[in-house]
């Protein structure tokens, strides 16, 4: 039995800005250990094979869905916890979880004979019993394998009107699960508060995880029968697929022709009420393993230690007489006095303080950037390339200091700006600098001065990380100001180095 992990790494996370943003969102973040989110979940399924050798499942590397945007994050960290998706599927633009599911079911069913069962999870989910998950994963996995369509549903802690709910049916007899299985009855939209107590104390309902296993062309079966639309869009999009390594990218103007909707609606709700279905029923999985969709400051500070106060402190953070927050600090001091129940979140470019019990409303913050045309919604201080990462250090009406930190091996594209001159300091490492006709190398303290429209390169030849300083000066310094000759990441019209 053939196990094929479905990452969906499409969301945004705009409550948890400041650290979460639209370049740079939350599952790419290590906010709950050392991995990422997205690192942890990839690497949740490891155990599997020892913890359940009479399962006869057989784990494979994962397919990622993910925006065409983050497709150098996600492919730089998985590799640095050892792993190679089996494939990278680039969305032009997202069409939420359902249209994802099926561009990777069709690629799982392209790429095996066997037709694999598929887990598919969001990438920016925290689980803190890997052990209990795996358990409910061979449950699920027994299941999928008799033809059923299973959702997780996780076993509430409290009468949350932050999450939608699953209510269970009859409980199912199967001596070959470790734990119990319900047949799926009904999805419900998030509650108000009265009403999730009475979920809460009917034991009948659980929190909806957005977790599922089933077998790929199970998927496309019902998909091609409840959303034809879809599944014509996807199908189409995915003929027209072009390969770039362990990138897939989709047929942009094929995909945008695609429905956006969700797996729930556009397939389990409709199944759950189905009739004419039984050999393919709904099933939901009671999960107790510590879950958190880390939707909101105050979930991260529900799933992180506490010290004997209540606080949840990160980085360079005090706190005296106060109980109950959570602080966390990129760049300086955060001190909190005589405070309570309160978020503070310090990044290099903002600050941001709220009521814990408002965390949801942190999206009024985003939808300001946005609407103000900011940038600080968007991008961090500090901007990752595929290449390393850049930031800027100060800026005037026609200047920008910027630190450029470029990886080993790595390059810029060739590229010349219209309406900007530069001005490149090595700090360390080695650079090699292509200046129109000029090939040569720098060491650290020297520099190199590139004109106004001038074709360059800054490449990275050496061992370590090639830290520059970059003087920029002239009449526009937009990122939007460059012309790509070439370069080694196909970034097409990305705006920026």
């Amino acid at each position: 039995m053939h196990l094929q992990p479905v990452i969906l790494s499409g969301g945004s996370g705009t409550r948890l800005w400041p650290l979460s943003r639209e370049a740079y969102p939350k599952q790419f973040l290590p906010l709950t250990g050392a991995n990422t989110l997205l690192q942890d979940t990839a690497l949740r399924l490891d155990g599997l094979v020892e913890e359940h050798p009479r399962l006869g499942v057989l784990p494979r590397d994962p397919i990622v869905v993910c925006n065409e945007a983050h497709r150098f994050l996600v492919a730089e960290q998985m590799r640095l916890i050892g792993r190679t998706p089996a494939a990278i599927l680039l969305e032009p633009f997202g069409r939420n979880t359902a249209p994802a599911l099926t561009l990777a079911a069709l690629s799982a069913v392209a790429a095996d004979d066997d037709d694999p069962i598929l887990l598919v999870a969001p990438a920016d989910h925290a689980i803190a019993d890997g052990e209990a998950f795996r358990q409910a994963v061979a449950d699920g996995a027994v299941l999928a394998e008799q033809g059923a369509v299973i959702t997780f549903g996780i076993v509430p802690a409290k009468p949350e009107t932050g999450y939608g709910y699953i209510q269970q049916g009859e409980a199912l007899a199967n001596t070959d699960l470790n734990g119990a299985a319900y047949r799926l009855h009904a999805f419900v939209e998030k509650p108000e508060r009265a009403t999730a107590e009475r979920y809460l104390s009917s034991g009948e309902y659980l929190w909806n995880s957005g977790i599922f296993m089933l077998r790929a062309s199970l998927w496309l079966t019902l998909i091609r029968r409840f959303r034809p639309e879809i599944a014509e869009a996807c199908t189409a999009a995915m003929d027209a697929v072009r390969g770039d390594g362990a990138f897939r990218r989709l047929d942009a103007t094929l995909f945008k022709a695609c429905p956006s909707d969700s797996i729930d609606y556009a397939v389990m709700e409709r199944l759950s009420q189905a009739e004419d279905i039984s050999e393919h029923p709904a099933i939901v999985l009671p999960l107790a393993a510590g879950w958190s969709d880390v939707g909101a400051w105050s979930a991260l500070w529900e799933v992180r230690e506490q010290d004997g106060d209540g606080n949840v402190l990160d980085g360079d953070a005090f706190v005296h007489e106060s109980h109950n927050n959570l602080l966390i600090a990129q760049s300086r001091l955060l001190a909190a006095v005589g405070v309570d129940n309160l978020i503070m979140v310090e990044t290099p470019d903002a600050v941001l303080v709220a009521n814990r019990e408002r965390a949801q409303d942190v999206k009024a913050v985003t939808r300001f950037l946005s609407e103000a045309q900011r940038n600080e919604h968007r991008h961090h201080q500090r901007v990752h390339r595929p290449w390393g990462a850049f930031e800027s250090i100060t800026m005037g009406g026609r200047y920008q200091v910027k630190r450029l930190t470029v990886k080993p091996g790595e390059a810029l594209s060739m590229q010349m700006h219209h309406h900007r001159a530069e001005h490149w300091v090595v700090v360390s490492g080695t650079a090699k600098v292509t200046n129109d006709d000029k090939t040569f190398l720098l060491t650290e303290n020297q520099s190199t001065y590139i004109p106004v429209g001038t074709t360059h390169r800054l490449e990275n030849p050496g061992t370590i990380p090639l830290e520059i300083i970059e003087v920029q000066s002239g009449s526009y310094l937009g990122e939007d100001d460059i012309v790509r000759f070439d370069d080694l990441y196909d970034r097409g019209g990305d705006s920026g180095c």
